[in-house]
């Protein structure tokens, strides 16, 4: 009997020892999709399919500061334009692109032992080679008659609003199956009146925390 308190005591205190910890960093690494809308009347919206990674560095167990990479690789756009005044013969065709985001910002999160909902928002900046490419195969070809008179700015203003849930198998690993977000970008777009591409993105993947504090 006593053998059996005594070690239902090392297991509590087991248990509330690691409850009272933190990681001070957690490095991630993750598959992305993207829904984008490049806000242009002429092309659909498209899936983007990549991958990057994340580091949080964690002033407490619910504060943390994050910087957030990803890349996605390049993408086929229709796009078809019916005759107007300024293109009398319409035109129609695709062009490729690809898609890079560097954004930083505070994340929040409960550190349950089962399971860990975090909130973030981040701002940075996205680049993009889409709108350029699409400035070339409309523009180019139509010699004085195109409104553009310059390739759009490739590099443009970003933010991520979301969150998701860690699962943690152990101290060190935990797997991230879902993390959802509106993602906004704002590429001045010449070919319509917005500069706002409002855009979905989900991620997944792995998540390894590294250099524990106690609380």
């Amino acid at each position: 009997m006593k053998f059996s308190r005594v070690l239902g005591s090392l297991v509590f205190l087991g248990a509330f020892a690691w409850a009272q910890e933190f990681p001070r960093f957690e490095v991630g690494v993750n598959y992305d999709y993207a829904r984008y809308a490049p806000s242009v009347k002429y092309s659909d919206s498209h899936s983007l399919n990549g991958g990057g990674g994340s580091v949080t560095f964690n002033w407490n167990e619910y504060l943390g500061l994050k910087m957030d990479l990803q890349g996605y690789g390049s993408n086929d756009n229709n796009f078809a334009i019916p005759p107007n005044n300024v293109f009398p013969n319409g035109l129609s065709g695709h062009v490729q692109g690809n898609l890079f985001t560097y954004m930083f910002g505070p994340q929040l999160k409960v550190r349950a032992h089962r399971f860990q909902p975090y909130g973030h928002i981040l701002f940075g900046a996205a680049h993009t080679n889409v709108y350029a490419n699409a400035f070339k195969t409309i523009c180019q070809p139509v010699a004085g008659g195109c409104p553009i008179s310059k390739s759009p700015t490739a590099d443009a203003f970003a933010m991520n609003f979301g969150g998701g849930v860690d699962v943690p198998l152990n101290k060190v690993i935990s797997i991230r199956p879902a993390e959802f977000d509106y993602f906004l970008t704002r590429f001045d777009n010449p070919f319509t009146g917005t500069a706002n591409q409002n855009n979905f993105r989900y991620s997944g993947g792995i998540v390894l925390t590294l250099g524990n504090r106690n609380y």
